[in-house]
């Protein structure tokens, strides 16, 4: 995040893609989508493209990593070299690894781990195509799966972002205004209880920006928690219409 006062993001009282400064990119979502998982999920998020697998809950190798009281849930977040315009190299980097990290931390608040001992829940999520608020698009994409795996869980885990761009205060940030502007605040919430779980900041806003953007974010983030479970009643309704379940079962 680094500010530069020549390139112009808002035009008209618009941002370059034409929304207005409290909305949301198009946003598309879809469960079960990888045959071989316990639950998947894909995300669109105006040019975020990302998949997501989750596996187990399974024994979890070497053994003196089992913790006889919860299972352990572990999250890989991957940037696909071919995800930005300048490959980038593959494999984990510093990033990654602290998206991964954070994201474990905030599903980890709501999956009712305890109820697995000794096992492992792998989450896997792998960004396709980046512009810009990958780590909540995966966070979202990633607790959409892990519903769709039937994992129980207290409730699910809604994320977005907002920032800074010219001065103005705006929600979910592209890739030009994450480039060019002066501050990103990446959330994530529990939506029944209230609960921020995630909320991280880059660059500089005052107090009263910053509580305009934590308003922003948190707003946003219940807009995605609605868009979610229109996502999991849908693909519910799809899977009984098809005879998934027999009737009187």
């Amino acid at each position: 995040m680094s500010g530069n006062g020549d390139v112009v993001l808002i035009k008209d009282g618009k941002r370059l893609d034409g929304r207005d400064f409290d909305e949301l990119r198009d946003i598309k979502m879809e469960v079960s989508v990888l045959e071989r998982a316990a639950g998947s999920a894909y995300v669109e998020w105006g040019k975020n493209k990302v998949m997501v697998g989750v596996y187990g809950p399974r024994e979890l190798h070497p053994k003196f990593l089992q913790d006889p009281t919860k299972a352990m849930l572990r999250c890989v977040y991957n940037l696909a070299p071919f995800s930005v315009d300048d490959r980038k190299k593959p494999g984990p980097d510093r990033r990654s690894v602290e998206i991964s990290k954070v994201t474990s931390e905030a599903l980890s608040s709501v999956v009712m781990l305890e109820r697995f001992p000794n096992t492992v829940v792998d989450v896997f999520i792998e960004i396709l195509q980046a512009d810009a608020g990958t780590r909540c698009a995966g966070l979202t994409a990633a607790s959409l799966a892990l519903a769709d795996a039937g994992i129980p869980m207290k409730d699910l885990i809604a994320s977005c972002s907002a920032g800074k761009i010219q001065g103005q205060v705006v929600v979910d940030l592209m890739k030009e205004e994450d480039n060019f502007g002066e501050c990103d605040l990446p959330m994530a919430i529990i939506p029944k209880k209230g609960e921020v779980v995630l909320l991280q900041m880059d660059g500089k806003l005052s107090r009263d920006e910053f509580k305009d953007a934590y308003k922003l974010a948190y707003d946003g983030c219940m807009k995605i928690y609605d868009l979610q479970r229109k996502t999991l009643m849908d693909s519910m309704k799809k899977f009984v219409g098809e005879g998934g379940i027999e009737n009187g079962d």
